[in-house]
Formats: structure tokens, sequence, C-alpha cells
């Protein structure tokens, strides 16, 4: 029976993918930052939850250290926890740009890094990041967000070639607009309203947010392009899902950088 590791269990598509990969027999080794959240898998058959912080390296180990324990090892890892944020980067304060790359970038490689030795030793395994559209293409006022998501891309695109001497694939999954609470307790918005000229920007984002929302994905439809990621064999790279992803990642690869530039700025209005 294969084990997955997964962060950010608790809800939104950590939490499908929990439930899709128990369902198809899998152990499941679901945390998340309060275990409490965790209830829904009290009786499901070869779950272990365990809290795991991506800000806390000790809650890390001993969240991986608990899951070999009880399932053996582990064969897929998926970095699912994360958060986003949206500001104009004058507003932003120092707390708030390292918060958002340490949860998205630096908790990241920390969890990757803590089950590398587990892969190394059995000489396989599937490393699953949880990237999104804003990894491949950058709206206004997503500097941070879109910032961790590239970088999450270029991880994911380097460690495909180290971690093949170990026997191990990588996956990067790019969602479009997901319905889940990313807009609410995961997702920060800053901004000073002394500042003017951004200030018009506001409304066109969040009527962009709104209607991308109305066509959102489902947690359980990014839960089963996970599934088919980590059981494919194949050695695919980049799994885009969402007609919205599929549509700007496609004009991004075909526009130059000018026409594309142009193409956004026309999609929220925005004229010198």
């Amino acid at each position: 029976m294969k084990t997955i590791f997964i962060t950010g269990a608790s809800s939104g598509i950590g939490k499908s993918s929990a439930q899709l990969f128990q369902s198809k027999g899998w152990n499941v080794i679901a945390t998340m930052r309060n275990p409490e959240d965790g209830k829904l898998f009290a009786n499901l058959d070869s779950v272990l939850v365990e809290r795991l912080d991506v800000l806390d390296s000790q809650s890390i180990q001993l969240a991986v250290e608990a899951g070999v324990k009880q399932f053996g090892k582990i064969d897929v890892l998926l970095n699912n926890a994360g958060y986003g944020t949206c500001g104009p980067l004058e507003a932003a304060t120092s707390d708030i740009i390292k918060r958002q790359f340490d949860v998205n970038v630096i908790g990241l490689l920390e969890v990757t890094k803590a089950i590398l030795p587990h892969f190394r030793k059995q000489q396989s395994g599937i490393l699953i990041n949880v990237s999104s559209v804003g990894g491949k293409v950058s709206f206004p006022l997503g500097s941070l967000y879109n910032g961790t998501k590239f970088a999450i891309e270029g991880i994911s695109e380097s460690l495909q070639h180290e971690l093949s001497l170990i026997g191990c694939k990588v996956k990067v999954i790019e969602p479009g607009v997901v319905a889940t609470d990313f807009a609410g307790r995961s997702f920060t918005f800053y901004n000073n309203e002394n500042l003017t000229e951004y200030q018009r920007l506001l409304p066109l984002i969040f009527k962009f947010f709104e209607e991308s929302g109305r066509k959102a994905l489902l947690p359980d439809q990014v839960a089963a392009l996970i599934y088919t990621a980590a059981t494919d064999g194949s050695d695919q790279l980049r799994y885009v899902i969402g007609n919205d992803a599929q549509d700007l990642i496609g004009q991004r690869q075909t526009l130059s950088d000018g026409e594309f530039t142009k193409t956004i700025k026309n999609k929220f209005g925005i004229v010198p």
C-alpha cells in the first residue's frame, strides 16, 4: 500500500486530495497547523493526522517521523500548504513580504528537504508541488503571490534534474481559480489609501476575482488531477487545469512579452 504525505490538508485541495487518495486505498498522512481541523479523518482507515506548520521546522520533522513510523515509508509528497496576498507593493510591510515567502517558498523547501532522505533511501518517490496559473502569468497587485509561485516553478524545474539521480519524479500542478476559502482565511489584502495612484486598480482586481470565482474549479477536480500526476508513471512535469489557466498560459507561451502585457492591461483596464 502506498503512502502520501500532504501539507495543508484541513481544507480545500489538501482536504479533497486526502479523501481521494484514502478512497483509492492509499495511506494518507494529513498534516495541518491545527489537528483539531482534521476531525473529518478521525474514522477513516489508513489516515494519520499530524500537526505541521511550515514555519516550524520541528513540527515538520516530527510529522515526517510520525508518518514513517506509522506506515513504514512515504511514496508521494504533496506540497499544498500556502496562501495568497494582494496589494500595491509599496503598501506591503516587511512582515507581510517575509511571511508570504516564508509560507509559500521556504516552507515548501523545508518540507521537501525533510522528506528527501526517505526518497533517497528507497530510491523512489514523487514530489508534487501545487503552483498556480499565477506561477506562469502575473497579475496587477500580485507581486508577492506571483513571486512565490514563480519561485515554485523554478524550484520544481531544477529539482526534476537532481532528484532523477535518486529515482524521484517531480510534478507541478497549475490550477486556475479554485472554489476554496483561498479568498477568505487563506488570503491577505494590504493597501494604503494614501497611495492614490494605485487605488483605481482595486475595484478592477476585485471584479476579476468575482468573475473568476463564478467559473472556479472545485477542489475535487484538482485532487483528481493530483491523483493522476501521482499514478500515471510519466515524466510529465506540469499539469494545467481550468479553462482560465489553459487560456492564459497558452497566450503567455505564444505572445511576445509586449503583446501579452498589453493583453493583461486591457483585461484590467490599465491605461497610462
